[in-house]
């Protein structure tokens, strides 16, 4: 154990997803077990930008039975806003330049005495906030998190485990009321590039068709699928989506602001219903991002949040816990940056468990 005190601060970045709190809750009890004092920043960077800061010492108590163990982040998240305007004291905004930001942010830390700083996020935050930490003398270590489980470099990241849990059981609760009515049900569920979700919980939950963005489909294919479940004396059918699939017609589909993806679900609902068919569809939304983490997940998180812990130890800076070939690895955040987003590989063994139990996956 070493003896030598030192401060280090930890923010969750980009969307919430179930596990960030385990995550949280791995760096301080590994940082105390070294002597260490851990500083959680509010909202992202957002708290060390705004005046007065946002923050807070988090010791073992912080803990106590139930928050561990609850999905979202403790310490908030910022995924949407703009950092150059901040609420002041008073209520009131004010826009601040990129030099301000940078001088905030190095005040912040320098106020803090922080020397190292743990982003739970995306590859996005963390090649800025990386950025932010050089300027400012301080290492960062980044530990991935998303539902969509694209992120590069890893394997699997926090919140993937635990989004396919709660879609697995929406589809059995459509089971239920698909059966009664003799419907087909379809379930949108999120996947804006990549479609492991879909394609994990649709095989855990038993789906006759799952469409991703990774492998072209054919709206005739779908039907042939719905006409054979239907001659092997199936009475209901059920139908998994990327929310990042293109409708039958070929075009993406917007839900709002012709930014974010969302409602292909019900283009399906619609065709389908005019070929002759009872459909229901369901948007799934930001009920994938809720719920408990399930064992994986807080597992997970405790070993990247060990891994993070002991790379600050190391002095190590700009490096990225990630999950590869079975073992809990870290990689450069540069060498991450070169790599894509991770999609669904279309002859990998998901794909091909799929075909082989008939489920229509595409072309």
């Amino acid at each position: 154990m070493t003896t030598e005190t030192k401060k280090i601060g930890i923010l969750t970045s980009g969307g919430d997803c179930s596990g960030l709190n385990a995550a949280i809750r791995g760096v301080v009890f590994a940082a105390i077990a070294k002597g260490w004092e851990v500083i959680g920043i509010y909202n992202s960077t957002d708290g060390l930008f705004s005046r007065p800061m946002k923050y807070k010492k988090l010791t073992i108590s912080e803990f106590d039975y139930p928050y561990a163990s609850l999905g979202g982040t403790m310490l908030g998240t910022n995924n949407s806003g703009n950092p150059h305007i901040q609420e002041k004291a008073d209520g009131t905004t004010e826009n601040l330049t990129d030099e301000e930001l940078d001088e905030r942010f190095q005040s912040g830390i320098k106020e803090l005495g922080i020397s190292a700083l743990v982003v739970v996020g995306g590859d996005g935050s963390m090649a800025i906030i990386s950025k932010f930490c050089k300027r400012a003398g301080i290492s960062m270590i980044g530990i991935p998190k998303t539902i969509d489980n694209d992120a590069p470099g890893t394997d699997i990241a926090i919140g993937f485990e635990t989004a396919v849990n709660v879609v697995m059981d929406s589809l059995d609760k459509l089971t239920t009321t698909a059966t009664s009515h003799n419907r087909v049900m379809i379930a949108e569920v999120m996947g804006r590039g990549a479609g492991h979700l879909a394609l994990s919980a649709g095989i855990a939950g038993y789906a006759d068709v799952i469409l991703i963005p990774e492998i072209d489909y054919t709206y005739e294919g779908v039907v042939k699928k719905l006409q054979e479940i239907k001659a092997q004396g199936k009475k209901y059918g059920l139908i998994v989506i990327s929310e990042g699939i293109k409708s039958p017609e070929g075009k993406h589909h917007f839900a709002t602001n012709g930014k974010t993806f969302g409602g292909v679900s019900a283009i399906f609902a619609e065709k389908l219903q005019k070929d002759g068919y009872n459909v229901r569809a369901t948007v799934l939304g930001h009920v994938q991002r809720a719920g408990n983490p399930v064992s994986d997940d807080r597992i997970l998180a405790s070993e990247f949040a060990v891994r993070a812990v002991d790379l600050i130890e190391k002095g190590e800076t700009n490096r990225v816990v990630i999950h590869k070939d079975g073992e809990v690895k870290d990689e450069a955040l540069n060498t991450i940056l070169k790599i894509a987003n991770t999609p669904v590989d279309p002859k990998g063994k998901l794909v091909y468990t799929a075909r082989q139990l008939g489920i229509y996956v595409g072309e």
